[in-house]
């Protein structure tokens, strides 16, 4: 029974192709504008609300931080005023001696031992140093001429002076607090403390917290990082330069303008700051982000600002901004896929009732190619056991064909075992019979002499036996083989070639233990040199190269000779079975198919170079012992 074919052929093609057209055309891109500008809503509003909470969290950290400044600065305030209580200071100031300034100097040492200042130090109304507590110091203070100062400046007058500068004598940077002292409400001379605040900076660093601490001129004077140390954070102008300049206050520092690349104030000392990243902290942006939050310290005309990295929180925001867009594309094509599905059902719903009535005109046909089906699915299982019987011959013959191989050698290894045993038992023939007459006339030293010659004799012979017997038997994939020995079993072998050649040998490997067997190893070095002595039969200075190294967790081992190598034919077939090029019934072609057989049953290889000097290298490559256990754990 035949099918009609216009019961099947498609309909025409309507006018609603084109609006179905448009709609493909124009949704992915409408969906992508979409994606888009959720993604970016998504960004904003998480990098807001994200930078709100650090702005709470970071104005309790400014605080706290804050406080501990203003406390490091006031626990010293004290001081310069206590050396009004001290008598042999108005002592000096009123009639200065070289022995009242010595008393004075001993109890400003200890005072700022006891204080743990950097330097205390008294002045005269005109500035020189009378007394300091770094007397005994190369640089010591003592007789310096400190009017110029400030702080000085300020005490003279009766006001609190309070000042930070970077010292003219050492360079040695410091926060000066100063005090004029009085005697019947005159101002007889200044007393001056020096206070090194570098550990706030450790203490900062410590807690991988990045602050710095502006003066009244807008320079920095304490930061968590030293790059920003002595930058102003708000331009200066020519006079203020000038004026710091001729102050000696930072010394001779390079006032440079600490320059943002970005500024967004959001509000009352709070800003978004963007600076170039250092490269001692940060290696892997061009640019850092930070929320700065300033607040001005008690006491002091400095300000504490505090730096918030916003890196991280721009990556979160990313990160949100990623995953609004991607949810959105989900849920777009989630949608876009149930329309076409529900657009498919109405479809197959429209199509079963065309395609139950083919069903039956189907359903007969099966049933008759089910019938062909299972003949012929009987006739592939008889094919699938005969198949599965070959390659197990196969595999059997491929295992006979390589005993086969090995016994082919030993046939060829034949004559030349029986001349290295002829001269042993000549020997043993000659000894032997000289003993006897040794023994016979009493000459017990030298037939004892013999006698020991005999048993190395014997012992050689039983090596080159050995070296045969071991070279027939059956190898096994495991095992381990040590390749000095194996190189040396190999030469024993071919010893009776190696007599009618004058070979060279450049043995430059250093002895290792491989994951392969003694035996399996062996035949490969056999073939290998045997080759290579066939190779080199024609060359009047023969020399064989044997040069090893470990190379990526295996031993690379290259055997190479200057014959008359190998032309481009013949390396097509080179690991062909069956392949030779010795003349007669001198090769069956399997040696190196053994061979290489042989390196890949152990996990490596062996492979061919052909070197630009000629000759022909062969690299065998086989893995350490214990590196396949190493592997597997």
């Amino acid at each position: 029974m035949k099918c009609d074919p216009n019961q099947f052929r498609a309909a025409p093609p309507s006018l609603a192709v084109k609006p179905r057209l448009i709609r493909q055309l124009f949704l992915p891109p409408l969906i992508i504008a979409l994606m888009i500008g959720l993604g970016y809503i998504g960004f904003w509003v998480s990098e807001y609300y994200g930078i709100r909470t650090l702005s709470d969290n970071g104005e309790r950290q400014l605080e706290l931080h804050a406080r501990t400044v203003e406390s490091e600065l006031s626990k010293y305030t004290y001081l310069p005023s206590l050396l009004e209580l001290e008598s042999s200071v108005s002592t000096l100031l009123a009639d200065p001696n070289q022995e009242t300034r010595q008393t004075v100097n001993d109890y400003l040492e200890g005072l700022n031992r006891r204080s743990r200042s950097r330097a205390i130090y008294v002045m005269d109304t005109t500035g020189r140093v009378l007394a300091t507590s770094n007397w005994r110091d190369a640089d010591s203070y003592q007789g310096e001429d400190l009017s110029f100062r400030a702080y000085f400046q300020n005490a003279v007058r009766g006001q609190p002076g309070r000042f930070y500068g970077i010292g003219s004598t050492n360079g040695e940077p410091g926060y000066y607090l100063a005090h004029g002292l009085e005697e019947h409400g005159k101002i007889i001379g200044v007393a001056v403390v020096k206070v090194r605040l570098e550990a706030l900076e450790e203490r900062w660093q410590r807690a991988r917290l990045e602050a710095f601490v502006s003066d009244e001129n807008g320079i920095i004077i304490l930061s968590s990082d030293p790059a920003r140390r002595l930058k102003a954070v708000r331009p200066l102008s020519d006079d203020t330069k000038e004026r710091l300049a001729h102050s000696l206050q930072y010394y001779w520092a390079t006032l440079n303008e600490l320059e943002p690349l970005a500024r967004e104030r959001l509000n009352e000392g709070t800003e978004k700051l963007t600076f170039p990243a250092n490269s001692e902290v940060v290696n892997d942006e061009h640019e850092v982000s930070y929320l700065a939050q300033t607040r001005p310290l008690n006491d002091t005309p400095w300000n504490f600002t505090l730096l918030t990295p916003l890196n991280d929180l721009r990556r979160a925001a990313i990160n949100q901004g990623i995953l609004v867009a991607v949810a959105f594309g989900l849920v777009a094509f989630l949608l876009i896929a149930w329309n076409e599905r529900r657009k498919v059902i109405a479809t197959r719903l429209a199509a079963r009732e065309a395609l139950q009535e083919a069903n039956s005109q189907l359903e007969r046909r099966i049933a008759e190619r089910t019938a062909d089906l299972r003949a012929s699915n009987e006739r592939l299982k008889g094919q699938i056991r005969e198949r599965r019987q070959a390659e197990e011959t196969l595999r059997r013959a491929q295992d006979e064909l390589v005993q086969a191989g090995k016994l082919a050698a030993i046939g060829q290894m034949s004559t030349s075992i029986a001349h290295e045993l002829n001269q042993p038992l000549a020997a043993l023939r000659t000894l032997s019979g000289n003993t006897v007459r040794f023994l016979e006339r009493g000459a017990l030293d030298t037939a004892s002499a013999n006698l020991k010659t005999i048993n190395e004799l014997i012992d050689r012979m039983g090596r080159i036996t050995a070296s045969l017997r071991s070279f027939a038997r059956r190898g096994d994939d495991q095992g381990e083989a040590n390749l000095g020995k194996a190189v040396d079993a190999a030469f024993q072998v071919l010893g009776a070639r190696l007599d009618g050649l004058p070979l060279t040998v450049h043995r430059d490997f250093a002895n290792a233990q491989l994951q392969i067997d003694q035996t399996r190893l062996e035949q490969i070095l056999v073939n290998l040199i045997g080759n290579a002595l066939d190779a080199m039969q024609a060359q009047p200075a023969p020399e064989l190269w044997l040069d090893g190294h470990v190379f990526d967790g295996k031993y690379r081992l290259h055997v190479r000779d200057n014959g008359h190598g190998i032309d481009p034919e013949t390396r097509k077939h080179l690991f062909e079975p069956f392949f030779t090029t010795k003349p007669g019934e001198q090769g069956l072609g399997l040696g190196l198919t053994l061979s290489a057989s042989l390196a890949a049953a152990t996990g490596g290889n062996l492979a061919v170079e052909h070197p630009a000097s000629g000759g022909t290298a062969f690299v065998l490559c086989l893995p350490l012992v214990g590196t396949q256990k190493a592997e597997s754990t």
